[in-house]
């Protein structure tokens, strides 16, 4: 089998349909390791440029929704894209990052497989970019819509005040928003942690 055929089976799973023969052509045009990896709390996906002999490596979360999933790949595409431009002479989420980002989008954003209010979101960002498609929070947002929610889960922007809910092992408090971050306290240790107002958290069962 291929190459180009092995890696769109692969993506089959993780892309929009008929989304695959695209990414799978950037896996070839662009040298890079590609790995799906454990849900992270921190981030999506992941860019590390090469050294030497090594090559440079993309991660994505493996639990992401199809749109979030090839979003967040694209984004990352966006950092290996740049980095065999410029290397390190430019910021990470420059003019630069952000003209390869849009560059990388457009002809998904024409194949039309996006739903509307994804691909409306998407427009948008690019009008005034911010550092990263996490920190947009609309686009994240309406990300989000797409997820698949247990009954019990929710994202904490939607918890009232003071609630206690549940992320990972650990059961917190609810605190004061600090622009799109929750000071949130360990019910346990004590220790307050902000916490993305996006992230997806358990409702803690009275």
């Amino acid at each position: 089998m291929e190459k180009s055929t092995k890696i769109k089976k692969v993506l089959t799973k993780y892309v929009p349909s008929n989304t695959e023969d695209y990414v799978a052509s950037l896996f070839l045009l662009y040298p890079v390791s590609f790995k799906i990896v454990a849900p992270r709390k921190t981030k999506l996906g992941d860019f590390r440029a090469g050294r030497g002999e090594t090559k440079s490596q993309i991660t994505v979360n493996g639990n992401l929704n199809e749109y979030a999933f090839l979003v967040t790949t694209i984004h990352e595409f966006a950092h290996l894209k740049t980095w065999i431009e410029y290397k390190n002479s430019v910021k990470p989420h420059g003019d630069e990052w952000k003209r390869n980002f849009i560059l990388l989008m457009e002809p998904i954003i024409e194949m039309k497989v996006m739903p509307k209010d994804i691909e409306n979101a998407l427009i948008n960002s690019f009008v005034n970019m911010k550092a990263s498609s996490c920190s947009d929070i609309q686009l994240n947002r309406v990300l989000k819509r797409y997820d698949s929610f247990t009954e019990n889960e929710v994202t904490l922007e939607k918890l009232p005040k003071y609630a206690n809910f549940t992320l990972g092992i650990r059961v917190f408090k609810k605190g004061e928003l600090r622009r799109t971050r929750y000071l949130c306290t360990d019910i346990n240790s004590g220790k307050q942690y902000l916490i993305h107002k996006l992230a997806t958290v358990e409702v803690k069962k009275k």
